[in-house]
């Protein structure tokens, strides 16, 4: 990765973080993770075979992604789904770096691969995952440092850079949403000490004005020329004790620590197989419902649109309205069908007082963004003519820095609904409803 790209991803990525806590205004801070079932691994090129294996590798990191699960690759049948992984494709770019090497960026079903993994018997881990607020105080050569996000402030050093790039690049391989304290926190001595010693109590207080579902404290040293990574847990009724891991280098501990606290969590909020079920249910949350003509027109529409099953309100909440809706194909055939009645304005998976936060993907070198997407439905792959077109990105040209992939955005629920809410294997739709903006049908029909 060239210099210039690595610093574009810690600012990015770093500046999200910093949205993250300024943005989520609840006691339940729960976050809907996008992007799940998007992916980008390196290709040797793009031959129908080199491209099959860019295939397999990218539905690889999704299913331990989205089951939650490092195991999952081990289960009966997974060989079978990475061998077919294609006919999961909804989208796919072929990419190449400034440096010539080629990338194959991949955007599969989140309805398929679901159903693909209740198929092997494996649990399925919704979007909507628990915000964990990592308080990291990291000891080399006799100093100690807070890991803390680079939000605009004070510089917290190479030592909190380097470990905040490794926990960062964890957290996205795994879908985790992390925050790290901003970078004020960096030069407080007393609270350096305090997350050492893992004294919860005193962090809790401090940690009230950054939003999370889970306090995590983290305490980095040396260990036998090995790193250590010891934590405690508070929050959502977790209590499992102290826990530690060690590894020979920073990126390896973070991706350790990580794993762990994904396992944990997946083994609590995954979806038992046998519960995927053939028809996907997703929230639907449409603000500016203030009559009950405004809820009928809008039952009226959704019923009407060809994916849905079946519409049911969840919830009314002042002028916004939760519908649960069962639906057939892909979450982004529902949205095209909905998009129909501009009635329905959407605010890009959240609601209207926050903004999306952009995050950099897993994976930052300067790519193509020229070379033309293909979109196609799980059971049509892309043609072979199609792939050929992929590659379209004239020698020698310098590239753009490559898009974000992931966004994670705050949950709007009330504290009584954030268990239901991380059980949701879908993430949550968020609309307006503008009458006056009616069109002559209800679209979609």
């Amino acid at each position: 990765m060239c210099g210039s790209a690595k610093a574009a991803w810690k600012t990015a990525w770093a500046g999200a973080l910093g949205l993250i806590l300024a943005m989520i205004g609840s006691p339940v801070s729960a976050v809907t993770v996008s992007g799940l079932y998007s992916v980008e691994v390196p290709v040797a090129g793009s031959s129908p075979a080199q491209l099959a294996e860019g295939y397999a590798d990218g539905l690889a990191r999704v299913l331990v992604r989205v089951s939650g699960s490092r195991d999952v690759l081990q289960n009966e049948g997974v060989p079978a789904l990475l061998a077919d992984a294609e006919t999961l494709l909804l989208s796919y770019q072929f990419l190449r770096d400034e440096n010539g090497g080629n990338r194959l960026r991949m955007g599969f079903g989140a309805v398929g691969v679901n159903r693909a993994l209740a198929s092997v018997d494996a649990p399925v881990w919704g979007a909507n995952r628990p915000l964990t607020l990592a308080w990291v105080a990291v000891e080399d050569r006799g100093s100690r440092a807070l890991v803390t996000a680079a939000d605009g402030g004070a510089s917290s050093g190479q030592v909190s850079d380097n470990w905040q790039a490794a926990f960062n690049a964890a957290a996205l391989e795994r879908g985790l949403p992390i925050n790290l304290p901003p970078s004020r926190f960096a030069g407080d001595r007393e609270l350096l000490s305090d997350i050492w010693g893992q004294f919860v109590s005193r962090i809790r207080g401090t940690s009230d004005e950054l939003d999370h579902d889970v306090l995590a404290l983290v305490r980095v040293n040396r260990s036998g020329g090995q790193w250590r990574a010891g934590w405690v847990f508070e929050g959502m009724g977790i209590d499992v004790g102290e826990e530690s891991v060690t590894a020979n280098t920073p990126s390896a501990l973070a991706t350790a620590v990580v794993n762990r606290w994904a396992d944990l969590y997946a083994e609590r909020y995954a979806v038992a197989a046998g519960d995927v079920g053939e028809s996907p249910q997703v929230d639907i949350i449409v603000r500016g419902v203030r009559t009950l003509e405004d809820y009928g027109d809008i039952n009226n529409v959704l019923e009407r649109l060809t994916p849905v099953v079946s519409v049911g309100a969840a919830r009314v909440k002042g002028d916004q309205l939760t519908l649960r809706v069962a639906f057939s194909g892909e979450l982004d055939q529902l949205r095209e069908y909905i998009a129909l009645d501009s009635r329905f304005v959407a605010l890009e998976g959240q609601s209207p007082e926050v903004g999306t936060v952009p995050v950099v993907s897993d994976v930052a070198p300067a790519v193509s963004d020229v070379a033309s997407e293909a979109v196609e439905s799980p059971s049509q792959p892309v043609t072979e003519a199609e792939k050929t077109a992929m590659d379209s990105t004239p020698s020698g040209e310098t590239l753009p820095e490559e898009q974000a992939m992931f966004s994670y955005q705050p949950v709007d629920v009330d504290e009584q609904d954030a268990e239901q809410a991380f059980e949701s294997l879908y993430q949550v739709l968020y609309y307006r409803w503008q009458p006056a903006s009616v069109i002559g049908s209800g679209g979609g029909q």
